[in-house]
């Protein structure tokens, strides 16, 4: 179980766990045991599950679909709106979690564990990490986000 940053804005309290690295948009990346491999797992932040409401489907592309940076890799449909993830590293789909198709709402339920959506096998996981925010200032970006939704 990771650690978290914890911050409420509003009556919202949003987790950021402090084990893994994000995209601006709210994708997280996170080393597959024994970490130092090239085998990363990916999902959605809590403020992302949160923001877009209840998931009701779940579509992440099959094994061996190749992806540069920044493909989409998944598609989540909520109540509110569906939204294509971007992945935040290039390589190769090596395994989708096949509970996400009989309980997608587990994305909501446990978004940094049992809600992940692929692992992938990294083909230059040191370019992409440059490109990456740590929890630190992913906090910030979402955070500023937050307030941004609040005001609006």
């Amino acid at each position: 179980m990771p650690d978290f940053l914890r911050t409420t804005v509003d009556k919202f309290t949003f987790l950021v766990a402090t084990d893994r690295f994000y995209t601006s948009d709210g994708v997280w990346v996170v080393w597959v045991q024994p970490q130092g491999t090239r085998r990363v797992r990916v999902g959605v932040t809590d403020f992302m599950q949160q923001h877009n409401g209840d998931v009701a489907f779940a579509s992440v592309k099959p094994p061996k679909t190749t992806l540069k940076a920044g493909d989409e890799f998944a598609e989540i449909e909520t109540m509110k709106v569906t939204i294509g993830l971007s992945s935040p590293v290039g390589g190769t789909i090596v395994e989708v979690n096949a509970a996400l198709t009989l309980k997608p709402e587990i994305v909501n339920e446990d978004p940094y564990e049992k809600g992940w959506l692929a692992e992938i096998e990294t083909a230059n996981w040191e370019a992409d990490r440059a490109k990456l925010l740590d929890p630190q200032a992913y906090m910030a970006v979402m955070q500023s986000q937050a307030e941004q939704e609040l005001k609006s």
